[in-house]
């Protein structure tokens, strides 16, 4: 199940972000900014949305909100226990899902250059790269997917 995420998910969110993106840590020299990201604000603001199980247990979650004529999706995590279940892209549809029902007509994202999965993922997924720029210290890897 896919539903908002309410304040007393915040600590259950930032604990799957964690370990999400741990093992990126060494590889980009510094945490991700998901793993920094004031969830709390974004919670408060209708941004988050958490997928759980049978139990309500989270399983994974994803931030994302209107920026123009799209939806930015800023940030998608799926703890390694549940991940290689289609979470992430049910996670991905609801989303997109969501830029439909708002009559927006793209899909904007952006990914760490190093974390190479999502490199072959989004394009998997309909997603097309579109830029590559260092942002806040970061190098980032931007794309972008029009919906039907």
């Amino acid at each position: 199940m896919i539903r908002p995420a309410v304040p007393s998910d915040e600590t259950a969110i930032r604990e799957c972000a964690e370990r999400a993106y741990a093992r990126y840590v060494p590889l980009i020299g510094r945490k991700p900014a998901p793993m920094v990201a004031d969830f709390a604000t974004q919670i408060a603001k209708g941004e988050v949305f958490v997928a759980t199980d049978d139990r309500d247990s989270l399983q994974g979650f994803i931030v994302f909100y209107a920026e123009g004529g799209h939806i930015l999706l800023e940030n998608m995590a799926v703890l390694p226990r549940a991940a290689g279940r289609g979470l992430g892209t049910a996670l991905i549809s609801f989303c997109e899902n969501a830029a439909r029902e708002r009559g927006l007509g793209a899909v904007h994202l952006y990914t760490n250059e190093k974390m190479t999965e999502n490199l072959s993922i989004y394009p998997r997924l309909g997603y097309t790269e579109v830029e590559r720029r260092v942002e806040d210290g970061f190098k980032r890897v931007y794309f972008e997917k029009t919906l039907a």
